[in-house]
């Protein structure tokens, strides 16, 4: 056991990423079954099919799960009633401040997690009071910190500042690249695109598809004036790199992203005018496997290259 196993009795130091439209119960349970920790994203969910999603998940498993909450949400304190009420021990909090519903939580006998993207946010997160927090470097999926600090470098800066657990994410894909992040400091890893592209995702096959088709320079980084996200380059992202063009306000970026711009991409499956959100480390997903197997991977590959680096 390390830190991260032990904290969510779980057992292999493996998370998996809370994402919008593509993180129900199925695969929430699924990655719990096969010894990680498995998030319901309620990012994307009205807090009623929340509340479905965690009794269904309740069902399907008996492994510790969680719910990954963007602090952001409109419904915020309702959402976190119903994960009360359903008696939910894990929570990870994103975008937003720690402060805000940590203590509230912990009064609850709730495992709180923070999702950070600096060393200086990691601080503040420790300091209010959350039991482990997950810096994601640049490279990661989705929403993004605007420092576009790299995993490589986040991981040891963070580890330098902190002494609650560590959880890395952003470029981590493979059992390679969870020992090279543990190596860098991390007690664990956070996977988001490696996921995403599996049978248990609740996303639209369309997507998936796409994610396998992914190369090298095939994301972005954009709409930092909103609220940074990386995308897969199609219609949509090149009809926003246009409007950069002539300078647009946030309002103007807001009018050309509209309403449920993510759903109609991910869970709808609409490759020319959907956001297509995925991480840099697409380029090295090559299929679509249960998530049994996908952990089975990881995990005998992070065996295998943890014995390679002991013959250096």
């Amino acid at each position: 056991m390390n830190r991260i196993t032990k904290l969510f009795n779980i057992q292999y130091p493996i998370i998996q990423g809370g994402m919008i439209w593509n993180s129900g119960y199925k695969l929430a349970s699924a990655v719990s079954n096969a010894g990680g920790l498995g998030l319901i994203g309620a990012g994307s969910m009205y807090p009623e099919v929340l509340r479905e999603h965690i009794q269904k998940c309740k069902k399907a498993t008996d492994k510790p799960f969680g719910i990954n909450v963007p602090m952001l949400y409109p419904n915020i304190e309702e959402i976190m009633n119903i994960i009360v009420e359903e008696g939910v021990k894990i929570v990870f909090t994103s975008a937003g401040n720690p402060k805000t519903w940590t203590a509230f939580l912990k009064e609850k006998g709730i495992t709180v997690v923070h999702v950070v993207s600096s060393s200086k946010f990691a601080l503040k997160a420790q300091e209010a009071g959350v039991d482990a927090v997950v810096a994601e470097g640049f490279e990661a999926g989705g929403h993004n910190g605007r420092e576009e600090t790299t995993t490589l470098t986040l991981i040891p800066m963070v580890k330098e500042q902190i002494n609650i657990p560590l959880i890395a994410a952003g470029g981590i894909a493979t059992g390679r690249g969870m020992l090279a992040a543990m190596v860098l400091g991390a007690d664990g890893v956070q996977m988001g695109s490696r996921f995403a592209a599996s049978e248990e995702s609740s996303s639209h096959d369309n997507f998936k598809q796409t994610i396998l088709n992914v190369k090298e320079g095939d994301t972005h980084l954009t709409l930092k004036e909103l609220a940074p996200v990386r995308l897969i380059k199609n219609k949509f992202y090149e009809d926003v790199q246009t409007l950069y063009t002539k300078c647009p306000t946030p309002e103007e970026l807001k009018e050309l992203l509209g309403r449920a711009r993510a759903k109609r991409g991910m869970f709808e499956g609409d490759l020319v005018e959907g956001e297509l959100e995925i991480g840099q480390i697409a380029g090295l997903i090559h299929d679509i496997q249960p998530v049994s197997v996908i952990v089975a991977n990881v995990i005998a590959e992070f065996e295998k290259a943890k014995q390679e680096a002991a013959t250096f």
